[in-house]
């Protein structure tokens, strides 16, 4: 029997999320910023995916389900899966006490592609590519996720040297509203990076924009710039558009 291949997972990461389970629905938090940047996201997916009512949906390292609880009040049928037990026991908890109907799995989108290929019209997967050893393997199971012509989104952060000043030098040492260590500039995608694992994996660009954030106020738009957080919209080709 072939053996298999070892899980796309730090183990040091999964430390460091399980650690901080309980601040998920802390609005005033270290998941603060997630909640204020979350309308954005939620109305750039919704927007660009034409909508979520209906719609299957699935949320690759959904933590503790602050977008995927989102999408579920939109009317979609949203499963969230995570790597992190303890995230998905805060993300389980805080769903039955609010009343929203969707499904949490422990699992990688690796091990989840294989069992369930083409089977949503939309993946979301934030923050998470900056965080896994192969970032190309986790781009290519989340294309293998995602039915032909459907649409997928990823949002992360630049590796640029003003990203790493003020994602970690600033966020992290200086205001310590992101806890130390969180980010390591090593593993930040730039743009270029993460279109071309999309393209090997058979996505196409459906469209790219930066993401502004002001932690002080809440401040939280999209903009032109790219240079620091940014979301990544790919469309899944359908057989006509390959041949």
């Amino acid at each position: 029997m072939k053996p298999s291949s070892p899980p796309n997972v730090d183990p040091r990461e999964v430390a460091k999320f399980a650690a901080m389970a309980d601040l998920w629905w802390r609005p005033a938090g270290e998941f603060k910023a997630l909640h204020e940047i979350n309308p954005i996201r939620l109305a750039y997916v919704a927007g660009r995916a034409a909508g979520l009512s209906r719609r299957r949906v699935l949320d690759v390292g959904c933590g503790g389900g602050l977008l995927a609880e989102a999408m579920a009040r939109q009317g979609a049928t949203v499963t969230g899966i995570d790597m992190v037990p303890e995230a998905l026991g805060a993300a389980r908890q805080h769903a039955a006490e609010a009343d929203v109907r969707l499904e949490y799995h422990e699992g990688s989108a690796e091990e989840w592609a294989r069992s369930h290929p083409a089977a949503y019209d939309v993946v979301t997967c934030m923050e998470l590519v900056e965080h896994v050893p192969d970032p190309a393997s986790l781009v290519a199971a989340c294309a293998q996720l995602v039915r032909p012509g459907g649409d997928l989104f990823f949002a992360t952060v630049n590796r640029t040297p003003l990203a790493g000043l003020l994602v970690i030098g600033v966020a992290e040492y200086v205001l310590g509203i992101v806890r130390k260590g969180t980010h390591r500039y090593a593993r930040f995608v730039r743009p270029g990076e993460l279109i071309a694992w999309g393209a090997a994996a058979g996505l196409s660009v459906g469209g790219l924009t930066g993401l502004r954030y002001l932690p002080f106020g809440g401040y939280a738009r999209l903009c032109r710039s790219v240079g620091m957080n940014y979301m990544l919209h790919f469309k899944k080709n359908k057989l006509e558009d390959i041949t």
